[in-house]
């Protein structure tokens, strides 16, 4: 529902009007958007995130070093697989211990699962009825039945994997640190290959669709950071790299980042070497398009993007590219797995520091933890990419009102919401409502 109301606004002849978009139910999380236009200029933006603090690093210290990734995945229902892993990795990092490459190469398969379901249904259930003219997914499906129902089929793909490696779909219960309770056999794994196969030819469909939607044009200029390993496009970890070519491990992220308060946020921003920057399908792809599998490759260029993309509204079409990829990876892992290999590895408690880093589907989630001898935790820190990317989004939303600032009331909320959609921030996964609020004077 939208409300437009004016009221004279003190020591001014002009009104003071208001716009209210609630219940935004295409984001991942509760917050709102503060926007003030004065003599049509454009004097204050705020994404504000009102949602009470989850209290997760606190709650963390005191506890045994084996528990983050049963914890963190708690943190999210779409992603729990990022949490775990980058906690996995911080743990392993603080043990002094190494997993062996067929270790990462399951929780790889594990992650391509998370990024299939959770890239299928932001594109298909949370933005693509922006791009096609509809307030939601269920009235898109009246007209566009086979769209919907090709997101949904991409989902449960993902999901069905997930089943498969992580024990669940939601918050697996085969993660442990140093590995997993139990990997999957090869007899297994061709069971859920047609699947797959199937959701491959989906996901080229799919680039192909969104390639033909109507984008804005736009140009982000902040820096790009992303992971990027020794072989292969980033997924379960790697050294960070900037677009302004720097390059440091994992281990340096608090001296590049910094998080900080705002007063109009109950989430911490961050910056990158004190300015804002981007994490996410954007910055990967820019930062690692070589290394792409080559179906994924022809098919970004068969979509119009460069090697580079900093549209980011066509960042939907990224992440068509980055599902095929994951179905590209999952069917090599699942083509190439043998059986007979142990599930984990002993990672004995000892006294120290630790960082791990991954990439979720919204950009790169680190993690840092202290522990003593005994494996207790005595700290804890965790970096998600929404709170990395919030600054941007609102130098984004800046930009954008002051080029749309004739637009009405109710054109400029809802492309102020497409452009958060963007990002596909995950505020809380909690409840989901977002409030566009716009006070002219």
């Amino acid at each position: 529902m939208t409300q437009v109301s004016d009221r004279p606004s003190a020591g001014t002849p002009h009104p003071t009007q208001t716009l209210q978009v609630g219940m935004l139910a295409r984001v991942e999380g509760e917050g709102g958007l503060h926007v003030e236009i004065h003599d049509g200029r454009v004097t204050d933006v705020q994404l504000r995130i009102f949602e009470p603090p989850r209290f997760y690093e606190a709650f963390l210290r005191g506890r045994a070093y084996t528990e983050p990734p049963d914890i963190t995945a708690r943190i999210c229902g779409i992603c729990p697989v990022a949490y775990q892993f980058s906690s996995c990795l911080a743990m392993e990092d603080a043990c002094g211990v190494t997993v062996p490459d067929h270790i990462r190469t399951m929780r790889r398969l594990l992650y391509c699962g998370e990024w299939i379901e959770s890239h299928a249904l932001h594109m298909f259930l949370l933005h693509a009825p922006d791009f096609l003219g509809y307030p939601g997914a269920v009235e898109m499906a009246a007209d566009h039945p086979d769209v919907v129902a090709t997101g949904l089929r991409l989902k449960k793909a993902g999901n069905d994997l997930m089943d498969l490696v992580g024990g669940r779909s939601v918050h697996p219960i085969n993660v442990r640190l140093g590995g997993f309770y139990h990997l999957p056999t090869v007899a297994e794994l061709r069971a859920i290959r047609p699947r797959l196969a199937a959701a491959l030819d989906d996901a080229v469909a799919t680039v192909r669709l969104v390639s033909t939607f109507d984008f804005p044009e736009m140009e982000q200029r902040y820096p790009y950071l992303a992971l990027r390993p020794d072989v292969g496009y980033p997924l379960e970890g790697g050294h960070v790299v900037t677009s302004e070519g720097d390059s440091w491990p994992v281990q340096e992220f608090r001296e590049h980042i910094a998080e900080f308060h705002v007063e109009h946020s109950t989430a911490l921003h961050s910056t990158l070497d004190g300015q804002p920057y981007v994490v996410g399908p954007l910055a990967r792809y820019s930062l690692n398009h070589d290394r792409l599998s080559p179906l994924a490759r022809e098919l970004a260029h068969e979509a119009g993007l460069g090697v580079t993309c900093r549209n980011p509204f066509r960042s939907i079409v990224v992440r068509g590219v980055e599902l095929v990829e994951a179905l590209v990876e999952a069917l090599r892992i699942i083509d190439e797995w043998v059986d007979g290999r142990p599930a984990s590895v002993p990672v004995p408690a000892r006294a120290g520091e630790g960082f791990g880093a991954t990439e979720a589907p919204r950009g790169v989630l680190f993690h840092r933890y202290v522990i003593d001898d005994a494996g207790t935790i005595k700290d804890a820190q965790i970096v998600p990419p929404t709170a990395q990317n919030q600054p941007s989004i609102e130098g984004d939303l800046r930009e954008l009102a002051e080029r749309w600032v004739a637009l009405g009331d109710h054109d400029l909320g809802h492309r102020a919401e497409l452009a958060i959609r963007n990002y596909d921030p995950c505020i809380s996964c909690s409840v989901h409502a977002v409030e566009v609020t716009v006070h002219r004077t």
